[in-house]
């Protein structure tokens, strides 16, 4: 099988400027996504089109309009909006698919692409392959008779926000609980909060002032440290952190604590448990141990994947199972949604705590987190941790080490030039250490990697 060219774990994404994060790839990339979905539909050829908030996505929506309309497909333009809310508008509105200009998580000087198929679904390596195959011939506009249009729609934040809301059970609300949200001034700033208000709660709002370079800027799901502060001061009932693009949470419980995807899940997964709802639960290979043995405790069934939510989605769909996700906070319900939606499953979340009428403090609290220690290498090129015998020799002696008390995993990642090196165990202390070492290894093989090229 022929390996991808620009295609990662999740979509294209890059430093801006950089091949191929460019706006002359991006107007072919708009041009070749367009022909592989047209060959998909005899009537109206339609691709919706969303972004988050960094500068640069003025200039990439742009360039995809345009080869979008030279491939003869019209194009709905929906500004900011998170890219779960692509993936439903893309069903709602019946397009071919749906296009999110976001780097997710990454600084503002980094941006990509991803994609969402007619039924809301992230692309098959199949569909991704033939666009890049596009990419390889040249860029032939259609007759002018036959060009696409392109229009902006004006009530979408309204019609995503409606959907998040109508998540929940009938009558369900938020009254009386305050909630702080930090929105990284990303794509969730006008929706998130919204949601969370409509429902009865008392919001706070932090991080809703996106500039275009600001987005994931000492805020969000990754950098929650603002969010905790703000709990404690305010006396909120809980703190609530999304991403820049929308498809990740985390929690702050009203002590301050950070909750993470992996605790999130489980208490979703319990309080279905209780209303027999939780068919099982998929996670990747980087969820916490503890995740697996408290579900294991409850009988609740548990994969792993490679990591990245369209592996976990597979997982689900394969075996028809509801819940999964990430200890990143990529959390999908999918008798809700079909992806990643950082809202959806917050509500879910706050659903359990007002069903139960049980503080989030106590309910994450019967899921025992085994300790971890992650640590990211930068490389440069193609770094094969395969080709390093030493870097071998170290994962054996850790996991000799470790024993049956934890594990050690070690992986490229999909989205930025790091190797991933993450150590879970019974005792902290020998995590670190055992981490450290490794870490140490791999970076001493990096340098002499990048020296040798």
């Amino acid at each position: 099988m022929t390996q991808k060219k620009f295609f990662g774990t999740d979509g294209i994404r890059g430093r801006v400027g950089v091949s191929p994060i460019t706006a002359d790839f991006m107007l072919k990339l708009g041009w070749a996504s367009g022909k592989v979905f047209s060959e998909k539909s005899e009537g109206r050829k339609l691709i919706i089109v969303g972004k988050d908030t960094r500068v640069s996505g003025y200039m990439f929506e742009s360039a995809i309009q345009a080869g979008l309309i030279a491939a003869g497909v019209d194009v709905a333009l929906l500004g900011p909006m998170p890219t779960p809310a692509i993936a439903y508008l893309t069903r709602t509105f019946r397009a071919q698919a749906g296009i999110v200009i976001s780097a997710s998580h990454n600084p503002f000087y980094d941006n990509g692409i991803k994609f969402f198929g007619a039924d809301g679904f992230k692309l098959s390596d199949a569909v991704q392959k033939s666009i890049e195959s596009y990419l390889d011939k040249p860029l032939i506009t259609e007759d002018p008779s036959k060009l696409g249009k392109a229009f902006r729609v004006e009530d979408a934040a309204g019609r995503y926000i409606e959907f998040c809301k109508g998540t929940l059970p009938p009558g369900a609300n938020l009254e009386g609980l305050k909630i702080v949200v930090d929105c990284a001034n990303g794509a969730t700033y006008h929706t998130g909060p919204m949601v969370f208000r409509e429902l009865g709660a008392t919001v706070i709002e932090l991080a809703v002032e996106p500039d275009g370079f600001n987005i994931n800027e000492k805020c969000g799901s990754t950098q929650p440290a603002i969010l905790q502060n703000a709990v404690l001061k305010q006396k909120a009932d809980m703190g609530i952190a999304f991403d820049g693009d929308g498809d990740r949470v985390m929690f702050v419980d009203h002590k301050g604590h950070l909750i993470d995807g992996d605790e999130l899940i489980f208490v979703i997964a319990k309080h279905r448990h209780q209303n027999g709802g939780c068919t099982g639960v998929a996670g990747t290979l980087m969820s916490n141990l503890g995740m697996e043995k408290s579900l294991n405790a409850l009988k609740i069934p548990f994969v792993r994947t490679q990591v990245g939510d369209r592996h976990v989605i597979e997982a689900l769909r394969d075996r028809k199972w509801k819940l999964g996700g990430e200890s990143s906070g990529h959390i999908v319900c999918s008798d809700l949604t079909t992806t990643g939606d950082a809202i959806v499953a917050a509500l879910q979340v706050l659903y359990a705590m007002r069903d139960t009428s049980t503080p989030l403090n106590t309910l994450k609290k019967e899921m025992q987190k085994y300790p971890q220690s992650m640590i990211n290498v930068p490389i440069k090129g193609d770094f094969n941790l395969k080709n390093y015998p030493l870097i071998i020799n170290a994962i054996n002696e850790a996991e000799n080490e470790l024993k049956e008390k934890g594990r050690i995993l070690l992986r490229p990642s999909g989205t930025e030039p790091l190797v991933r090196i993450m150590v879970e165990g019974e005792e902290l202390h020998l995590v670190e250490k055992i981490a450290k070492r490794v870490a140490g290894v791999v970076e001493a093989e990096a340098k002499k990697s990048c020296r040798d090229l």
